[in-house]
């Protein structure tokens, strides 16, 4: 609790907290000293018990009503007081959070219970992306009772102050329910259409990619790192995109990445940015590199956490980088949940036990083990002499050090009330519509007799026919009727395709394989494009071989998350419709095939380029229809 210091000539009234107890002020608890002082002091007091437990960060869940989880839970391992008081962890991933006042409420009680510990270390509660619409355990969150905004995608599409808006007001959001870093920006180029995991990036182009990141994280950290920031974890080092034939390796079967035109080093420059702009942590993704080569020496094929070669000689060496290194989730154990299993994505290193894992891990040179709580192993490594009690502190250190940038150890908790009134406010609701909606792509009007190209002005005699969209909101546009053959408009919302795959934990969440419609969708399309003009949003999380639906469309736009109230304020024009493609559509699977992984935007002649929108394109207010070759 807070404390006063008196006698101080210099501070007469100084706040303080006493955290391990012991009635006086010690140089670990004085805000007046720099960060790496009170971190030196810190450092000499703590037991191993303690410094081990700093290097572990895993997913935690909240009870109800903001109560502490005290049984294991949909994915968390073990109860909230045995991980903190009994493993002396300190960093927790956070994943559902109901209303803001419960997540506020769950943030303080986590914070009393840290600081029960011998000294009293509070906690750091991470989290994914939790403004978007894609629900997805193993990447992201719904944003429920935060404000919702276009997926990182969506934000390429549009501008730079868009997203630093973005990004300041989740900060804001975060900060009031506790949340004080983020395991984002993703800045992996989505050179592969066929990944599984591009909706959170910024899309293929390197350009792009690097200035949307520094806009994102000086809107989440500022200029500098302070009491007021939200620390942003860049990821996944030293790029992901490049995964051979697109597969993800969160999966066995997605393990490679592959560099067939030579492409590595575009793939560094957005990290090269993010180093520029003073991110405070990095984590490399779990893909293996096969045939790599750097300067002439072959980079070892194992997963990007346990090579030494890519944390410690590049990374750290190479580009300077001094930051938290925290492993992307479960690189050391199997992961079982939910009746299934995930293997640990130990790529290249399978033969290895757990220890092992983890002496690999720490010789590579990171800091932190993403989604692993056995502190216990790496205890019994230090007292065997396999691992050093120097080489823990080095990396205690680097994660002591933020906790103090970011103010935790003089005031960890937040306003229940306060946060009641920031998270989901309406003018922060207001402007992630407002994104929402001027990220919508418009690829494609035609003249359609009397139909009204864009914006669609509402007209109450106007009958339409909706799917996919909610016809109260559908109403905006005119009457609603049951039958395309009734109807003066269709509007129809459909998905970007996938092949669903459900064998392993996680994978039935993942959108992977071809990026080709199924030919009963283009068959009823056509159906409805024949007796009504079609207006066509095809919501893109990845890619999707749009040819066979362009001569039915005669409005298509694509989205990146949006909701049917910001769709419909795009097409009506009550906000421009700015997006520009953050990928190029290909024209086929087969030049999908042809291409190559690494290269940004190489599929032989692309149905639409990357940056494309109508408007930019100068396209004529009555363009030709496009006949797909």
């Amino acid at each position: 609790m807070p404390a006063k210091l008196t006698g101080d000539v210099s501070a007469a009234h100084l706040t303080w907290r006493d955290l391990n107890g012991n009635g006086r002020l010690d140089p670990y608890e004085d805000p007046r000293l720099t960060a790496a002082e009170r971190t030196a002091d810190l450092l000499a007091r703590l037991s191993l018990e303690e410094k081990v437990g700093l290097m572990f960060h895993t997913v935690i869940e909240a009870g109800p009503e903001g109560t502490l989880l005290e049984e294991p839970g949909l994915l968390s391992k073990s109860p909230t007081s045995t991980v903190v008081l009994d493993k002396r962890m300190n960093h927790f991933n956070i994943h559902a959070l109901g209303r803001a006042r419960d997540a506020a409420r769950w943030a303080n009680a986590l914070q009393h219970l840290a600081a029960r510990t011998p000294h009293g270390i509070p906690v750091t509660i991470s989290t994914d992306p939790r403004h978007g619409f894609f629900e997805n355990e193993g990447a992201s969150f719904a944003a429920g009772s935060f404000s919702q905004w276009p997926e990182p995608l969506g934000l390429a599409a549009i501008d730079d102050d868009d997203i630093r808006e973005f990004a300041e007001i989740a900060r804001r959001e975060y900060l009031a329910v506790g949340i004080r870093m983020a395991l984002h920006p993703q800045v992996d180029l989505a050179t592969e259409p066929r990944w599984g995991r591009q909706l959170h990036t910024f899309g293929s182009d390197p350009n792009r990619t690097c200035r949307a990141l520094a806009a994102y994280i000086d809107g989440f950290q500022g200029f500098d790192l302070t009491p007021h920031s939200v620390a942003c974890v860049t990821k996944h080092f030293p790029g992901a995109g490049p995964q051979q034939d697109g597969e993800d390796a969160h999966f066995p079967y997605g393990r490679e990445q592959v560099y067939p035109g030579g492409a590595f080093d575009i793939h560094l420059e957005p990290f090269r940015t993010a180093i520029a702009a003073g991110t405070a942590g990095m984590m490399p993704y779990y893909g293996m590199p096969v045939g790599l080569e750097r300067d002439g020496v072959p980079i070892e094929a194992v997963g990007f956490g346990y090579n030494r070669q890519i944390i410690t000689g590049l990374l750290r060496e190479e580009l300077g980088f001094d930051g938290i290194v925290v492993t992307d989730w479960e690189l050391v154990n199997d992961n079982v949940a939910q009746g299934q299993v995930l293997p640990a994505k130990a790529w290249g290193v399978e033969h290895l036990d757990p220890a092992e894992r983890l002496l690999a891990l720490l010789g590579a040179g990171c800091d932190q083990f993403g989604g692993e709580e056995c502190v216990d192993l790496l205890i019994d490594l230090v007292r065997v002499g396999r691992v050093s009690e120097e080489r823990i502190d080095e990396s205690a250190r680097r994660l002591l050090e933020l906790k103090f940038r970011l103010g935790l150890f003089d005031d960890p908790f937040v306003d229940e009330d306060a946060a009641e009134a920031i998270v989901g406010r309406p003018d922060h609701r207001a402007a992630g519509l407002r994104a929402q909606a001027a990220a919508v792509t418009v690829l494609r009007v035609t003249d359609s007799g009397d139909l009204p190209l864009l914006p669609l002005v509402a007209r109450s005699d106007r009958r339409v026919y909706v799917e996919g969209i909610d016809p109260a909101q559908a109403r905006a546009l005119g009457v609603i009727v049951d039958r395309p053959e009734d109807a003066d408009l269709a509007v129809v919302r459909i998905a970007a395709p996938f092949e669903p795959r459900d064998d392993l934990l996680f994978e039935s969440r993942f959108h992977q394989g071809s990026l080709d419609f199924r030919p009963g969708l283009v068959a009823r399309l056509a159906r409805i494009s024949a007796v009504t003009p079609l207006v066509l949003d095809v919501a893109l999380d990845r890619p999707a071989i749009l040819t066979p639906l362009v001569p039915l469309a005669s409005v298509l736009v694509a989205t990146f998350g949006a909701s049917d109230a910001a769709l419909i304020a795009a097409l009506t024009g009550a906000v421009e419709p700015r997006g520009r493609l953050p990928f190029e559509i290909p024209r086929s699977m087969h030049a999908v095939r042809q291409s190559q992984e690494d290269v940004p935007n190489d599929t032989v002649d692309p149905l639409y380029p990357v940056g494309f929108s109508r408007a930019a394109a100068g396209v004529p207010a009555h363009p030709a229809v496009v006949t797909p070759r």
